[in-house]
Formats: C-alpha cells, sequence, structure tokens
C-alpha cells in the first residue's frame, strides 16, 4: 500500500532537489546547539515558507531513532476517531519511507479503538510535511503515522498509554513527533499569550492542564489532542520536561500581523 504526497508543490516544493536542499539549508540555518536525547516533540505543520525555520530548529535539536511514531490532527474529518496507516510506504518527491508494520500491530493490540484506515491519511498534510525532515536526519527511518479526529480526554489518555506500552514492549529507541500548529487568525499579540498558556502546560508536561487550557481559553490550537496523548505517552515512557526550541507567527513572513497563525516548537526529554 502506497501513500502518495497530497501537499507537495503547495506546502513545500514538489522537486526532488529543490525539496532536498531547501530542507538542508533550513536544518542548518536553525541548528543551535548538539542534538540531544528526546522522548517527543511538538513541530507545526504548515508551509515550508511559514513554518519550516521552527520546525527545523526543532529537528537539528534532537537525536533522532529510526522508529518515530507520528501523531496529527485530522483536518479532513474523513475516517475514524483514530486512524493508522498501518502498512507499505510514504512517498515523498525523491525518495519514500516505512511504514512500521511491527509497531503499528503493537500499538493496536494496545488501544483497539485506533482503527487502520487509509482515507483519513490519504489527503491529510499534517503528517505529510514532517517526513522531508526527518528522512534528512535518520536513515531506514520507520513511521507510524495515527491522525485524531476527537478530542476525548479519555480516549487521548488511553491513547497515550498505548503508545508507551508499545514502545516498552518494542524494546527499541523511539521518537514520538506531535504535529501542531498553535493559536489561528487572531492578532499576533493575542495568539502570543493564549499560545504561552498551552506552552506552558506543556513545558510542565501536564496534558491534562494542556486539555483544560485549550477549551476554557478558546485556544485554536489543532493538534491539542494529539499533544494530549503525546504528551500522557512521554509522560509514562519518563519525560519529565518540556522546552521551547522557538516560537514564531506567519505575520514574521506576511507581514499582517492582525491575523496569523502561531508555531511552536518543543522537546520533551
Amino acid at each position: 500500500m502506497v501513500r502518495a504526497p497530497a501537499v507537495a508543490g503547495r506546502f513545500y516544493p514538489g522537486e526532488p532537489d529543490i525539496l532536498k536542499t531547501l530542507v538542508a539549508d533550513l536544518l542548518v540555518t536553525h541548528a543551535t546547539a548538539e542534538p540531544q536525547s528526546a522522548i517527543a516533540v511538538l513541530v507545526p505543520h504548515a508551509g515550508y515558507v511559514y513554518s519550516g525555520g521552527v520546525a527545523a530548529a526543532v529537528y537539528s535539536a534532537v537525536r533522532i531513532p529510526a522508529r518515530v511514531i507520528l501523531l496529527g490532527p485530522n483536518h479532513t474529518g474523513l475516517g475514524p476517531p483514530l486512524s493508522l496507516w498501518d502498512r507499505g510506504i510514504w512517498e515523498f518527491p525523491g525518495g519514500e519511507v516505512r511504514v512500521d508494520e511491527e509497531f503499528g500491530h503493537l500499538l493496536r493490540k494496545s488501544c483497539p479503538e485506533l482503527v487502520p484506515d487509509p482515507l483519513a491519511h490519504r489527503y491529510e498534510h499534517c503528517l505529510e510535511v514532517q517526513i522531508p525532515f526527518l528522512e534528512a536526519r535518520v536513515e531506514h527511518l520507520r513511521v507510524t503515522p495515527v491522525v485524531l479526529g476527537t478530542s476525548r480526554l479519555e480516549t487521548l489518555h488511553q491513547l497515550g498509554h498505548a503508545i508507551a506500552e508499545a514502545v516498552r514492549q518494542a524494546g527499541e529507541a523511539a521518537l514520538v513527533v506531535i504535529s501542531s500548529d498553535m493559536t489561528h487568525y487572531e492578532p499576533a499579540e493575542v495568539a502570543a499569550r493564549k499560545d504561552h498558556l498551552a506552552v506552558e502546560a506543556m513545558e510542565a508536561m501536564d496534558a491534562e492542564g494542556l486539555h483544560q487550557v485549550v477549551v476554557r481559553e478558546e485556544i485554536s490550537m489543532c493538534g491539542f489532542a494529539p499533544a494530549v496523548a503525546g504528551l500522557a505517552a512521554a509522560r509514562e515512557l519518563g519525560a519529565r520536561s518540556g522546552r521551547l526550541v522557538r516560537y514564531a507567527h506567519s505575520g514574521v513572513v506576511s507581514g499582517d500581523n492582525t491575523s496569523v497563525v502561531g508555531y511552536a516548537g518543543m522537546v520533551f526529554s
């Protein structure tokens, strides 16, 4: 089973050479220190022109193992609440990466609500845009793509526990990649204030607190459900704190600060 790119040429370059050069340049330009071990990361998923620098800052800050669990929001509304792409390959311009069938099998055993469903992934951009960065950083990459279309706290905790249990059973280093943009289409100062509240909860590894503050403050963080599940998994796997690597918003590029999308890059260890 093959997943073809859905947003190549729109969110990122569709030409292999241009894409490879752009990703390499972003990773070098935004590297700030030697890569460190991490259990999970939070990265944005907008077009590279807007959020590529934030994503690159995160990916250059951590050591990335061959096994990566991708968690993102279901923007399309297609498929079940928890959707897994469980086999085959994901293509990107100039290459392909293998889906981690072994880990997907372990994850399904621990989380029966997780359903293999390619339709939920077919047109979804939030995980696709991570692949070129990951493939540039690690050889023999294997990915387990999961998109979430529910914000039910109990379900998110169950998924987080299942991820942690599957990682333990697999007995191999893994990285949880949480794909999320932050506040959408509000003035830059409003977005920064709201996003700071969500970042504080994530820095404290407080999955429940993140869920509460997003709902209470009406923060339009599209991937807060994946973040809640990812935080729960990371905490169970031993992460004790989150670190904000970089924060930016679309107005930095567009010049329009009246209606921006926020982007946070974080490392959990």
